[in-house]
């Protein structure tokens, strides 16, 4: 461990020198990256620099011990060993906590789609009450939620819903929420009062950028139409819709939440090229084996992932079997304790497989 971060730290160094070159200071793209990395490392190395020191407290503790004859001293200094002994333990701990590989794509925005699943009219409802918890959520972590298409329930809610999400560490934190949902409670449209179960599924892929994906023009077939959706003068006037469809894989994407057809045609492009990474990384995923993947993180679509039980109004995440009994407050957006406890439980995944990660 202080292998590596030693060599933290040397990086440290060489970024701090590198930012301030000439060549650094002109180009945005790279004092971007050289700033970003600098305070990731610095978080890391402040944490070093306190470890060293204790360590340095603890050779020093343990000299005046040897030497020291005077029993109240000697006392003393017994006590400082025992602070400096907890000290170096929860140091340690948090340094083998910062240790552990990031996932490189949790800092960026990223793509959110929801869709009814199974239980019909219900099923499009309940995507509309997650939609509305995702945005609420959005908006007590001062994100920015964009609905790029949308296609309504006839019974109200959306069959399907695709937006996306920005701000700081978006994807880091939705990620979590990939996966099947599952509602269990009375339907308005049941007659007899009986309890009924249906689901939605939930998406979320991290945005790519051109740079990062290849996508092949010639492969992307573009369609224009007129905007359907609610509000605007372009609504039926203009061809300002966009659906591309990228023939290799039969991905379709469609957006009509802009006016302009360019900008609905970009940011079309950025969520097929988040379809595509996805598929990829399915693929990488499986090559490398399931004993190497973290199911808490794994983003699968299609597992089954939180069952809301509106009659005892609890809410339980089966990957961690975590149960609270506080479905109003969940539905306004509260998941910040879901979150946070499956990044727990796959940190501390991570770490029991000694922090290696493809």
């Amino acid at each position: 461990m202080l292998d590596k971060l030693q060599a933290i730290k040397d990086r440290f160094e060489e970024v701090g020198q590198l930012i301030i070159q000439p060549d650094a200071m002109s180009d945005m793209g790279k004092y971007t990256k050289l700033s970003k990395e600098y305070k990731d490392l610095e978080k890391v190395v402040t944490v070093f620099n306190e470890y060293q020191l204790v360590l340095e407290n603890l050779k020093n503790t343990k000299t005046i011990l040897e030497k020291e004859k005077d029993p109240d001293f000697r006392e003393m200094a017994k006590e400082e060993l025992d602070e400096l002994k907890d000290k170096q333990a929860e140091l340690e701990k948090e340094l083998r906590k910062m240790l552990i590989p990031k996932d490189p794509n949790d800092s960026k925005d990223c793509i959110l789609e929801i869709r009814a699943g199974t239980g019909g009219d219900e099923a499009s409802i309940f995507a509309g009450d997650l939609f509305r918890m995702y945005e609420r959520f959005c908006e007590k972590q001062n994100w920015n939620l964009t609905v790029l298409d949308l296609t309504f329930g006839s019974a109200g809610g959306y069959k399907e819903i695709i937006s996306t999400v920005s701000g700081a560490d978006v994807y880091g934190m939705l990620k979590y929420e990939s996966g099947v949902h599952r509602v269990q409670r009375v339907p308005t449209t049941e007659t007899q009062g009986r309890v009924h179960t249906s689901a939605a599924s939930v998406a979320v892929l991290p945005e790519m950028e051109e740079v990062e994906v290849h996508l092949d023009m010639n492969e992307v077939r573009k369609d224009t139409y007129c905007s359907s959706g609610p509000g605007g003068q372009s609504v039926n006037t203009t061809y300002s819709a966009v659906r591309l469809t990228h023939e290799p894989t039969g991905i379709v994407v469609t957006c009509q939440d802009q006016k302009s057809q360019i900008k609905n045609f970009e940011k079309a492009l950025k969520v097929l090229r988040s379809r595509i990474y996805e598929i990829e990384l399915a693929k990488h995923n499986e090559s490398v084996g399931a004993q190497r993947k973290s199911m808490v993180g794994s983003g699968d679509r299609s597992d089954k992932i939180r069952t809301y039980n509106y009659p005892q109004s609890r809410v339980t995440d089966h990957r961690i079997n975590k149960t609270v009994y506080n479905l109003p407050e969940i539905m306004e957006g509260s998941i910040e304790d879901f979150i946070e406890a499956l990044r727990f439980a796959e940190n501390a995944e991570k770490m029991k497989m000694g922090g290696t990660e493809e």
